[in-house]
């Protein structure tokens, strides 16, 4: 049994290898059919590509803001993931209660024999007795009293009574009706309950549909519930008024705000940003406890009930069978009370989420598109952009987070790293294609061929710093010259660099990190000397065209040998040929070596019997 799983492991392995071969030769022709293609436009392109795209995408930016503005779009839903997701959730600052009808409370009423919902006027009479006795200071009602009721008049005059004798203290829920129905209403917006001029002074008096309360004092202390929700559903923001010409009409919360002497700029905000909170909800106490002269009906035994002096209280049903539920951030059903409630508390405590202009995030998403593409066109090592493009996220996903979370203030980065990842996502796979073809890779250029260019030229270059700069500034100065070397080898050319030999956090990186050889092929040894002292010289032009010449604070060394390869036809006879391996580590070991200068004619012809050129001479 032994020896036939061990038999079966030796063949699938065996299967595995033959698989795993077939499919990368094939697979290999699929990259080459559009990476050697890919290739020849980068050749034609150089480094022209990253600016191009730097004004592609900020051209991009700017037709956005001024039509879909699709990169806003994206906020809202990004917020709801945000305001979830954060650590901690502030806590309610207390000055806002919840008076909630819920499920207890009807009960309650039921099983004496009082009736369920809806309640007479008169509990809700007697709701808010028991709120002014406990010294509130402001009630918001939402619960809409249309028509007066024909079984309870008395309980009718009690209650717009109760709404008279609160004054501006007691406000009760009205409703904007659509605007098709303005043409055809009686009320006026200088006679619309809780009505202001935006303009000063109005131009105009128009027509407002509205629904109020019955009665006469509830009708002028109202003030309209209406929200709204964002194109996906949610509601998010919650109206502060209503505009209606150069008039507007405010809302609940705007109301209570001003009476519970909040500040209130003017005129105010259109809408609102609560601090949405999950798990540390407002302060809340039921309605039948109230009722019932603060005896613990629906709370537990032990427990006591939220200090109403000198609070803002909002009265209106939690119960669930009572529909209505609201959609937010951080609730899929949260009443409609509560959500009023959170809207209050972000007026009267100062909680409210503030949020940049859009067009800031524009400004950032273009600022780092053009950061980007500009790190790219000075061919600064990938590895390094990479890293800068992670930390940089990581900072503002911080900062987005801490703003939320410590300062009330949100500023969503997401969309705008969305779109510069894309941007990057493109150089990233352009410096792919120029660095692939700069080392070699075959998926992007003409595999190498012995019979055709039986000659190779090697150069090995290294950049040797001023010996009177301090150890930082040659750093910096060898950091350049690898810059420089790299966006010439990028931009493309006959050589073929053999780079990263030794890894940059290598052990040996400080040891060897000036390691660099170029390799040139040619039809024979004068051709591949042409080609080799053609790019040297236009390489030595490269790094010393700048206005920091790299020749001011040192100078590079060469070292160049060549030889023909080794075709394997003659492995007992060294002969003339030598093999690449030796080639390679001639080059290396050579210690001699000259500067790069404006015309590189350090190459020997005669190569000697042996038929091992020695390194550079001039």
């Amino acid at each position: 049994m032994k020896r036939v799983r061990h038999l079966l492991l030796i063949w699938i392995d065996a299967a595995m290898a033959r698989s795993a071969i077939v499919f990368m030769d094939n697979w290999s022709r699929v990259e080459r059919a559009y990476r050697r293609p890919l290739s020849r436009l980068t050749l034609r392109l150089k480094f022209v590509f990253y600016p191009l795209l730097a004004c592609a995408a900020v051209g991009w930016l700017a037709w956005d803001w001024s039509h879909e503005r699709s990169l806003g779009a994206v906020e809202d839903a990004i917020f709801d993931k945000v305001v979830r997701w954060r650590p901690w959730q502030p806590a309610p600052s207390g000055r806002v209660v919840v008076v909630e009808i819920d499920e207890c409370s009807i009960a309650h009423f039921r099983s004496r024999g009082e009736g369920g919902w809806p309640w007479n006027r008169q509990r809700h009479a007697d709701l808010l007795d028991a709120l002014d006795r406990g010294g509130i200071g402001a009630v918001g009602y939402d619960v809409l009293f249309v028509d007066p009721s024909p079984d309870d008049p008395q309980g009718d005059a009690t209650l717009d009574a109760m709404a008279e004798g609160g004054a501006s203290r007691f406000m009760f829920a009205s409703i904007r009706l659509h605007r098709d129905y303005d043409e055809g209403a009686l009320l006026h917006m200088v006679d619309a309950p809780g009505a202001f001029a935006v303009v000063r002074p109005p131009r105009d008096n128009p027509q407002v549909a509205m629904q109020l309360p019955y009665g006469k004092h509830l009708a002028r202390h109202s003030a309209l519930v209406n929200v709204t929700r964002n194109e996906d559903g949610v509601l998010r923001d919650i109206p502060l008024r209503e505009d209606v010409g150069d008039w507007a009409l405010a809302s609940l919360p705007l109301q209570l705000a001003i009476a519970a002497g909040a500040h209130v700029r003017q005129p105010p905000a259109a809408s609102v940003r609560p601090n949405w909170r999950r798990d540390s909800r407002l302060p809340h106490v039921s309605a039948a406890d109230l009722l019932e002269g603060g005896s613990a009906i629906c709370r537990d035994a032990g427990s006591k009930m939220p200090a109403l002096r000198g609070k803002v209280a909002l009265v209106g049903y939690t119960a669930s069978g009572l529909n209505d539920a609201k959609p937010t951030p951080v609730d899929p059903v949260m009443p409609g009370v509560e959500v009023l409630a959170e809207a209050t508390e972000a007026l009267v405590a100062g909680s409210a989420i503030r949020m940049p202009p859009t067009w800031l995030k524009y400004l950032l998403a273009g600022a780092l598109v053009l950061l980007t593409a500009f790190a790219f066109w000075r061919g600064e090592p990938h590895e390094d952009v990479d890293s800068v493009f992670v930390a940089t996220n990581l900072l503002l996903l911080l900062a987005a987070f801490v703003g939320l979370t410590f300062f009330a203030f949100f500023f969503d980065i997401f969309a705008s790293l969305a779109f510069v990842s894309l941007c990057f996502g493109l150089c990233r796979m352009y410096a792919g294609i120029q660095r692939g073809r700069a080392i070699g890779n075959a998926d992007y250029r003409v595999e190498y061929d012995a019979n055709r260019h039986p000659w190779l030229a090697m150069a090995r270059l290294r950049f040797v710093p001023d010996p009177a700069l301090d150890a930082k500034a040659a750093k910096r100065r060898r950091r350049e010259y690898r810059r420089r070397l790299r966006r010439f080898l990028y931009a493309g050319c006959d050589a073929v660099m053999i780079e990263g030999v030794v890894e940059r956090k290598s052990w040996l990186h400080d040891i060897l990190d000036d390691l660099m050889v170029l390799v040139w092929k040619g039809s024979d040894q004068a051709d591949a000397h042409a080609i080799a002292q053609r790019d040297l010289d236009a390489l030595y032009q490269h790094l010393n065209d700048q206005d920091d010449r790299l020749d001011t604070d040192g100078s590079v060394r060469v070292c160049v040998v060549a030889a023909a390869i080794d075709d394997g036809r003659d492995d007992s006879q060294r002969g003339e040929r030598l093999r690449l391996r030796e080639l390679l580590g001639q080059d290396l070991n050579d210690p001699a070596e000259w500067p790069l200068s404006a015309s590189n004619t350090f190459f020997r012809t005669d190569a000697g019997s042996t038929g091992e050129p020695p390194c550079a001479t001039s």
